[in-house]
């Protein structure tokens, strides 16, 4: 690591938790996230940030007026442009030694087929529910860790599904892949701006101590924000041993836990 690089992530360092070598990991590491919109912008903006060596981004829409809103680091002068091209232009104002790669591209299942598993972690910032169970799916065969985050008025949650940790649950587990529900969008819904940054920088958070080795991940946790009694509150879960995606037998949708949070964000 150069001494501009070291003088660059200092505060990284000091912590005994990180340290120089978690801080190579993370220089040496490569994320992939999907979604440049409200929760993908913060997110991508710390992990730029902090020195990961290469985020590749996927997102097939375009920056328009009503994003400025949530979406932080989007501008005036970005209406138009694809979201990953303007997510990239932000880190790089940031931190230019992060290598950042724009795909204006559906996360369907030949791309998360080809880069899954080039990834050391995987950021769910997505807006269907179809995406994150594509997602979570492609996660567990290739054994990613996966990090997810949903908000949608004032409500937000996060969680981590670690398929290399044979106890906790995948995203299948708490939010059946079967389950017919109208999605819900914020042009409709509205949504507290400031929520996404916190669920979102959460989601940074959680990719970095993964790929540090700092800390205990949210593996096994769901951890739920109301944002407008600025309260917070977990639920443990775990691995339904017949899930259809990390199990090995069927599960009743009847069984699940949990409604699935979907936003347009």
């Amino acid at each position: 690591m150069k001494d501009d690089e070291l003088l660059r992530y200092s505060r990284h360092i000091l912590l005994d938790a990180i340290g120089i070598e978690g801080q190579q990991r993370i220089c040496q590491s490569h994320v992939l996230l999907i979604g440049a919109g409200g929760l993908g912008c913060p997110a991508a903006l710390y992990l730029g940030a902090a020195g990961v060596g290469r985020i590749t981004v996927a997102d097939p829409d375009t920056v328009d007026l009503t994003n400025l809103q949530r979406q932080i680091a989007h501008h005036m002068s970005s209406i138009g442009q694809p979201k990953v091209n303007s997510l990239q232009t932000a880190v790089a104002n940031i931190n230019p030694l992060v290598h950042v790669t724009p795909l204006q591209s559906q996360a369907d299942a030949a791309f998360l087929e080809h880069w899954v598993p080039q990834a050391d972690v995987v950021l769910d910032c997505s807006d269907n529910f179809a995406t994150r169970q594509a997602v979570n799916a492609s996660c567990v065969r290739h054994g990613k860790p996966l990090v997810s985050g949903a908000v949608i008025k004032f409500d937000g949650q996060v969680s981590v599904f670690d398929p290399r940790q044979t106890q906790t649950p995948c995203y299948a587990c708490l939010f059946d892949p079967q389950t017919h529900f109208e999605e819900t969008q914020c042009a409709t819904m509205g949504v507290l701006a400031p929520l996404v940054g916190m669920v979102g920088s959460m989601q940074a958070a959680e990719a970095l101590k993964l790929i540090s080795g700092a800390g205990e991940s949210l593996a096994g946790r769901l951890l739920l924000i109301d944002g407008l009694q600025m309260s917070f509150s977990e639920m443990r879960v775990s691995r339904q041993a017949d899930c259809k995606v990390c199990g090995t037998g069927r599960h009743s949708s009847t069984d699940r836990p949990f409604s699935p949070t979907a936003v347009k964000l």
